[in-house]
């Protein structure tokens, strides 16, 4: 029988998701990648080492600070502008986001993810007020990501937009476009991409007022 000390060095799925601030199925999404280290016990219940979940816990998401104007960082935590994620696996297309979105002076800051682990982590500690997501990647796609954001009650609604090479047909064959998401299909038309963020950015003003 466990001591007490013992018991408090795994945790159940339901407390490792309280502890990193998302949902139990995307802490199960984890644990099934490999991402967070984790064992069944003989009645099927996930049991995770607390020391795997906190270590995880306090990985910074690449790139969310990195590639940032000193202004953009300087109104990180400012709940007056509103925030944009982008979510990209490819870092030549991170970096031209970067300097695209950068030279619309936007007056919103700017964060980014390189996957869908990152993301989840990221959306559930600050709820950004945009979502920008590629759909090809490794691991927790652009696709399923979307879907959890929508699908999750807890979550306060966000713009979404999907940026991606893929067909309508690819795109159809995976569900379609949720409702309420936003395509832009690649290469990105940059000036209708302006024209949604800044529409995003002036109804988040306009909410707040």
């Amino acid at each position: 029988m466990k001591n007490a000390t013992q018991a408090d060095e795994v945790c159940t799925t339901q407390r490792a998701a309280e502890i990193l601030g998302v949902s139990v199925s995307s802490v199960q999404q984890l644990v099934e990648a490999g991402v967070i280290e984790a064992w069944k016990t003989k009645g099927g219940h996930r049991r995770i080492p607390l020391a795997a979940v906190l270590a995880y816990k306090l990985q910074p998401a690449a790139g969310s600070l990195a590639a940032q104007p000193p202004a953009v960082l300087a109104n990180r935590n400012n709940n007056a502008i509103p925030t944009i994620l982008v979510v990209e696996d490819n870092p030549m297309q991170r970096q031209l986001y970067e300097t695209q979105i950068a030279s619309w002076n936007l007056q919103a800051s700017l964060t980014f993810c390189e996957n869908g682990y990152q993301a989840l982590l990221e959306i559930a500690r600050r709820q950004p007020d945009i979502v920008l997501a590629d759909i090809v990647m490794d691991g927790i796609d652009g696709y399923e990501l979307i879907n959890t954001i929508v699908a999750d009650p807890l979550l306060r609604p966000m713009h979404i937009a999907i940026l991606s090479s893929l067909d309508p047909a690819e795109l159809q064959a995976r569900g379609g476009v949720p409702r309420g998401v936003v395509f832009f299909p690649k290469p990105v038309n940059y000036d209708e991409l302006r024209g949604y963020l800044k529409a995003c950015c002036a109804q988040h003003e306009r909410n707040r007022q």
